[in-house]
């Protein structure tokens, strides 16, 4: 998994009932609006998938709106992200299994797909609890698979990454 450490920029807007004379109180609020930010917007295709605030590095000076009176504050941090990368190994968990393939939840990342056709030998079993199986291993729900990233696709309107993985490989497969 690879973790990785930018800096940014944001603007950070404040209400006028959040502001307050005290210094520590309006950098409070700053924090607090950041990283209420940081979450809602969960990713972006630059960086991957914000997981941390780590340290916050200037607050500017604010700029009133007129019209409402919010403080827009510019601010500087570092945060942790964690992108997907092709050709990266990851450990995830089976989250659906399907007659073409099994969806799979790593971390932040929830729309995983991996294909029956990079499954190797593994063949689908239909019933009240789906599953694949091969040999003396199986995939089932809630199974932890070690797999390798072949590909990945940026989706805007869901803030996230859609991966396509293989088991095709050494040490791959069920933990």
């Amino acid at each position: 998994m690879v973790f990785l450490e930018v800096e940014m920029s944001w603007n950070v807007l404040i209400s006028p009932d959040q502001l307050s004379p005290k210094g520590l109180l309006l950098r409070k609020s700053i924090i607090v609006r950041l990283l209420e930010d940081i979450t809602n917007r969960k990713a972006s295709k630059d960086h991957g998938y914000y997981i941390a605030v780590n340290e916050l590095k200037a607050i500017s000076e604010g700029k009133v709106r007129e019209l409402t009176g919010d403080v827009l504050f510019p601010v500087k941090f570092t945060c942790i992200t964690q992108k997907p990368m092709k050709g990266e190994i990851l450990v995830g968990c089976v989250e659906k299994i399907l007659k073409h393939g099994v969806f799979l939840k790593s971390g932040p990342m929830e729309n995983i797909f991996l294909s029956y056709k990079t499954m190797g030998e593994y063949k689908y079993s239909g019933g009240d609890n789906p599953m694949f199986l091969k040999d003396y291993s199986k995939l089932e729900k809630n199974t932890i698979v070690r797999f390798k990233v072949l590909g990945h696709r940026w989706m805007e309107a869901d803030r996230q990454f859609q991966l396509l993985v293989t088991l095709a490989g050494d040490f791959l497969g069920p933990l």
